[in-house]
């Protein structure tokens, strides 16, 4: 119970961050693009790569706890998959395959360095 209660106070912070970023980002956006989930999520990778490259063990940065509730509440709430694929769909029903493959590929690619970059953020602190 008490991890379930961890995680779900990490989700609360983490999806009001999420709504917040997105919306300041995207307020920005000059063309009809995802500009705010994309970089909620790119954000998200870089975070939860420097947290899973810390050192979590018993002397470590931090407990168990606190991971669960900085990766599993806070990342996952931050992060969003469904909004992700659901903005995807609907530039591939508005025919902006352009703008679809972009956003999909360029997703997957930045988040893939941002997950790496926390990993040597962590390793140069660490």
């Amino acid at each position: 119970m008490k991890e379930i209660l961890i995680v779900s106070i990490g989700s609360f912070f983490g999806g009001g961050m999420r709504y917040w970023i997105s919306k300041m980002v995207q307020s920005c956006a000059v063309i009809a693009f995802p500009f705010g989930t994309m970089a909620v999520n790119v954000l998200g990778c870089l975070i939860i790569g420097f947290l899973s490259g810390l050192n979590w063990r018993e002397g470590g940065w931090m407990s168990p706890s606190a991971k669960l509730l900085l990766t599993t509440g806070f990342c996952g709430g931050f992060t969003t998959f469904s909004t992700f694929m659901n903005e995807g769909a609907g530039l591939m029903k508005e025919e902006n395959y352009l703008y679809m493959m972009l956003y999909l590929f360029g997703s997957l690619a930045l988040g893939l360095i941002a997950v790496l970059a926390g990993h040597y953020l962590a390793k140069m602190i660490a």
